[in-house]
């Protein structure tokens, strides 16, 4: 659809004196359509973000003229959903390149500003034991409360001599941690770690295992693969299983974990920036993490608006580095260990 717009100034900034906006383009001129493939979303969203985020990018300045939020979302969602700043996307909503840029870091921050309100685990018993039922339901996979596992997102070099961000594929990456349930909504996500270290460290670091480890989900448990270390807290595969309980143990394993591979492709699907097919985020470690992370509330967002993610055309995250198996380790841990023993006696003979 050609729409007549008048492209702004390189200079004209973001806020002004008085809250006048310069609108060169409204949501009612254009089709739902029109909205979804251009930005990834419905009309109904778009209008939920601009009053969820409106005063954030509202805030006056000296300057004389602003850029309306609701042309601010626009910018950044172009920018999430498609992973480049491309003429035809700021010419749509008016606006040069160098001012999509900072509209992208404005509504990025407003959304890492309310990232806690849309990432949580549930804090009551009845949702607890909730999401036990449904993972239970899935696979037979008792005391689930989410399923975690890493995924690298590919960055700029951010200066020669740092190699912490280099992973193990030799390209400069943040190796961000998740764990969402089983609609793949997210209730953890820790976007800032190098690339560098593998999927155990990170976790060993994290806020996420010192909550575990300080007793915050007593009598449940995460699912993760075997790049991470068995703990009394966190259910790993074995990796030669034996017997026919530890086969069923690594089949209902598998099935249960799958729902965050498949959250994570979702997750790349819809936000292009993340996926490394228009190239490495171009930003620093601290503002490719807070990209991430507002994608991340962007997901969770759209659950909750009863969005389908499930049903857009999936693509693969960047390649992914390989990961080594720890299971020789993991007898460290005596405790876990007899739990996960338990587990397959009790659940899988």
């Amino acid at each position: 659809m050609a729409i007549p717009i008048t492209v702004l100034d390189c200079d004209l900034l973001l806020y002004g004196r008085g809250h006048r906006t310069l609108d060169r383009f409204k949501l009612d001129d254009v089709t739902d359509d029109y909205l979804m493939s251009m930005y990834g979303f419905p009309r109904q969203f778009i209008y939920y973000l601009v009053e969820l985020l409106g005063a954030s990018l509202s805030r006056p300045t000296q300057r004389s003229r602003a850029i309306s939020p609701e042309t601010q979302i626009l910018a950044a969602l172009g920018f999430y959903t498609s992973g480049s700043f491309q003429t035809r996307m700021g010419d749509a909503i008016g606006i040069s390149q160098a001012s999509m840029s900072r509209c992208v870091a404005n509504v990025t921050e407003a959304l890492v500003e309310r990232a806690s309100q849309f990432i949580h685990f549930p804090t009551d018993e009845a949702s607890t034991q909730a999401l036990k039922d449904e993972f239970y339901g899935l696979a037979g996979m008792p005391g689930v409360i989410g399923v975690i596992d890493c995924i690298h997102v590919a960055i700029k070099a951010p200066n020669a001599e740092d190699l912490s961000y280099v992973n193990r594929k030799g390209l400069h990456s943040l190796n961000c941690l998740m764990v969402c349930d089983i609609r793949g909504a997210l209730m953890t996500v820790e976007t800032n770690w190098p690339g560098s270290l593998q999927d155990f460290a990170v976790l060993q670091q994290s806020s996420l295992s010192s909550q575990f480890e300080a007793g915050m989900h007593k009598e449940s448990w995460l699912l993760g693969d075997s790049s991470f270390f068995l703990r009394t807290w966190l259910m790993t595969p074995l990796s030669i299983p034996e017997t026919p309980a530890e086969n069923r143990y690594n089949m209902a394993h598998s099935a249960t974990h799958s729902v965050i591979e498949k959250t994570f492709r979702t997750l790349c699907s819809r936000f292009r920036c993340l996926d490394g097919s228009k190239g490495a985020l171009q930003y620093s470690p601290e503002k490719s993490s807070h990209i991430i992370l507002a994608c991340c509330v962007l997901h969770n967002i759209s659950l909750e608006h009863g969005m389908d993610i499930w049903s857009s055309p999936m693509t693969k995250p960047m390649e992914q580095p390989p990961e080594e198996e720890y299971e020789h380790m993991e007898s460290l841990d005596l405790e876990a260990d007899r739990i996960r023993q338990e587990l397959m006696l009790t659940h899988f003979s």
